[in-house]
Formats: structure tokens, C-alpha cells, sequence
């Protein structure tokens, strides 16, 4: 049986790309109660009633996290709260720095705060590989929101609440990523890149569900958990989806990094390794290994990872090839509406 059969589940930032996929996954793979989508676009809402043939599973609410009010009223009777809102756009957050912290740090610690109200038993919330050392303010939000949900495990007191957080790479084909962005200038010839030197770590939408879904799972609470995902070169996808454009180096923008980080050299005294994935585990005096639930992990004891270990985007042992390249490529939305026009 699933952990999620007969589940109350709110996802926020629902009407995205994670939460849509997110909720396809949960009705055809688990046997939810209910799955409560909550954002700020009815819009969206509307279109995923659509999408979704109006499945009597679903519940949508209209409301911001910034809200704690309205977080109130959404979280009643919810078991599992999957933390996805954000403002993640790193030039318009440069540009609008507090409305960043509004959502992203404000934000997350009112989800926290109510989900402890609401005594609901699970909380994950979603990060990024530009929480870990960063250098622009989308990056530094994320890192306050995870410290914030991680410490939030001290705050519950006698209650069974508990909060963990999920680091991942780029998702393949989102909003404002660059596969959308190259077949986007493709027609025109030319591609600009920002810097020739760029990698980047990436995940499909759907891996990145999946690994979400198991971490709530595998949770005991604390736990940063940081999937083993491959690296590219933003010069290698430029190639192959057209080779015979023009590459035009552009220069970096504000706040973005050549080589992103999920693991740091100082985290790694603190970070267990998997077959799969990693674990950086808090440091808390409440924290022990033995909170993990390694037993339905399925796999063999962890390993330690030695001091001075990270794990970065340049440093990485797991690169696409050309043809893996092209067919995550192929597999994105954009590129599909695309094809299906001509």
C-alpha cells in the first residue's frame, strides 16, 4: 500500500510544471483522498480542472502563501504538505529583491508555521542547486527556507510534524530554462549563451517527482535529500539542437553562477551517500542516523562522504551524451507543441 492511499495532500505553487506533474503522478500511481492545488493563478486552476477532466480527487484553492490566513483554511484535514511555491526567476528577483523574501523565506516559514497548527504529519519543501553557496538572491531565499523548514523539526515540540527538504538541478524544458530558449532562437540562427565554460546539473519533471515522492516516504524528518542527476554543457545542447546556428557568447548575467553546487565541501562532513542519492543530514543535537528509515529505502548502509567531498556541476562523474541529449530534449513539452504546429 502506498503511503499516500486515502492521503490528503496540499501541494503549493500547484498550477506549475512540478505540481501538474506532481498530481498526474498521484492519480495514476497512488490512491489519494485528496489532492488540494493551491496558487495564486485561477487561470491555471481552471486550465488544470480542464486538464484534468475535473477528477473528484481535486481541490483547488485560490490563495498565497504569503497569506497565513488563507494557508489556515487550505491546510484543514491535510496529512502531507509538498512545498513548491516560489518566485525562481534569478534576473526579476535581482531586480525585486524583497518580494523574493516575501514568498520565498516569508512564505515558507508560514506553510511551517501552519502546518504545525494544522498537526499535519509531513512537509517537504522543494529547493535548488543555487541554495548551496549562492551568489545571487533567489539562491540566498532558498538556502533561508531550507534552514528555516530543517530547524523547524526543533520547533514542534510533542507533536509528529515533521519537515525535509529536497535539492535538485535544473528541470528540464521549464519555464525561462534553456532548451525552451534555444529552440525558441533557433529559426533565427544565431544562439546566445552566456559563458562558453557553463554546466549545469539536470532532472526531468518526472524524475523529479518521483524522487520527491520517495523522500516524504523515506522522511524521518531533518533530512536534506539531494538526488545523483547528470551534468551538461550548455554548449553541448546548444550543438545539438542546431548545429548549424551561430553561438554568440553573450557574457554572464546578474547572479548567475558558471558551475552550480547541490553538495559543499562543508556540507560533506554532515552528508551520507546512497546508491542514488545523497543525505545531508542536520546539525542538531536531536538528529541521529537512526531516525532515517533506511529500511524501506531498500539498500545497503550509507557511506560517510569524506571531508573536502562535493558534488558540483563541473565536478560531476555522470555526463549526457550527444544522444541522451537529444532525446531529453525531445522529451520536453516545448519541443513536442512545437512539432505537433508543423
Amino acid at each position: 500500500m502506498s503511503l499516500f492511499t486515502n492521503k490528503t495532500i496540499l501541494i503549493t505553487g500547484g498550477t506549475g510544471s512540478f505540481g501538474q506533474k506532481c498530481v498526474e503522478t498521484l492519480l495514476t500511481e497512488h490512491n489519494p483522498k485528496k489532492i488540494i492545488v493551491f496558487s495564486r493563478d485561477e487561470l491555471k486552476q481552471y486550465e488544470m480542472q480542464v486538464k484534468f477532466n475535473n477528477h473528484p480527487v481535486l481541490r483547488f484553492f485560490i490563495g498565497d502563501v504569503r497569506d497565513k490566513e488563507r494557508l489556515y483554511r487550505a491546510l484543514e484535514g491535510v496529512n502531507y504538505v509538498i512545498h513548491a511555491a516560489a518566485l525562481k526567476q534569478v534576473p526579476a528577483i535581482e531586480y525585486n529583491p524583497f518580494e523574493a523574501v516575501r514568498t520565498n523565506v516569508i512564505g515558507g516559514y508560514n506553510v511551517l508555521t501552519a502546518s504545525i497548527d494544522k498537526k499535519v504529519e509531513k512537509v517537504i519543501a522543494l529547493s535548488t542547486d543555487k541554495a548551496a553557496n549562492p551568489a545571487n538572491l533567489y539562491g540566498a531565499t532558498k538556502l533561508c527556507s531550507d534552514k528555516i523548514f530543517i530547524s523547524g523539526n526543533s520547533l514542534v515540540g510533542s507533536q509528529n510534524t515533521r519537515f525535509s527538504v529536497v535539492r535538485y538541478g535544473n528541470v528540464v524544458g521549464s519555464r525561462g530554462s534553456v532548451i525552451p530558449h534555444f529552440l525558441k532562437q533557433k529559426p533565427s540562427g544565431e544562439l546566445t549563451i552566456t559563458d562558453e565554460r557553463m554546466t549545469r546539473f539536470v532532472i526531468t519533471l518526472d524524475q523529479g517527482v518521483h524522487f520527491v515522492l520517495k523522500s516524504i516516504e523515506n522522511m524521518a524528518g531533518g533530512e536534506l535529500f539531494v538526488p545523483k542527476i547528470p551534468s551538461v554543457k550548455v554548449t553541448d545542447i546548444a550543438k545539438v539542437i542546431a548545429p548549424e546556428c551561430k553561438v554568440k557568447i553573450i557574457g554572464i548575467r546578474p547572479g548567475e553562477k558558471l558551475h552550480e553546487a547541490m553538495i559543499t565541501t562543508d556540507d560533506a562532513r554532515n552528508t551520507l551517500e546512497y546508491d542514488d542519492h545523497f543525505v545531508i543530514q542536520p546539525q542538531f543535537p536531536w538528529w541521529n542516523y537512526n531516525r532515517l528509515n533506511t529500511k524501506s529505502m531498500n539498500e545497503k548502509p550509507p557511506k560517510q562522504c569524506q571531508e573536502g567531498f562535493s558534488y558540483t556541476s563541473d565536478n560531476n562523474t555522470w555526463w549526457l551524451k550527444e544522444a541522451e541529449i537529444k532525446k531529453m530534449i525531445q522529451e520536453t513539452s516545448y519541443y513536442q507543441e512545437t512539432n505537433a504546429k508543423k
